[in-house]
């Protein structure tokens, strides 16, 4: 089975909306494996989207996922990556399909309340970089 990394980032933590999401991915599927509430610094924040970091909005998106707590999970399913992906929609909540988590509870291309690994290289190092398993 293959596993990818979800992060519930601090705009959907802050609105209550948790339990929303996670019952999104189950319903689609999806088994959460691991879940955990946290704080990172921005440091760690930093280090997680290093990807990023040179892009024009790098500082902005380090200083958003460390500005409050955010849950990050380990999904479980067929062709996670992807069914996650197609879960979440696209980065900008206007784009996004109907039903989709950010088209639903996104508030900008900035807050749009969840992340997700974009290839099965990049969710084991999601994985590794919040959970020792």
């Amino acid at each position: 089975m293959e596993q990818t990394l979800s992060i519930i980032k601090p705009d959907a933590v802050e609105r209550n909306l948790i339990q929303n999401i996670k019952d999104i991915f189950t319903k689609n599927n999806l088994k959460i494996k691991e879940s955990k509430k946290i704080k990172i610094s921005k440091d760690e924040a930093a280090e997680f989207y290093k990807v990023h970091q040179s892009k024009p909005f790098y500082n902005d998106l380090c200083t958003y996922l460390s500005s409050g707590p955010i849950v990050v999970m380990i999904l479980e399913g067929e062709n996670a990556v992807l069914a996650n992906r197609k879960i979440m929609g696209a980065t900008n909540p206007k784009d996004a399909e109907e039903n989709t988590i950010r088209k639903l509870y996104g508030i900008s291309i900035d807050k749009n309340s969840v992340h997700g690994s974009d290839s099965i290289d990049n969710a084991k190092k999601e994985i590794d970089f919040f959970f020792d398993l």
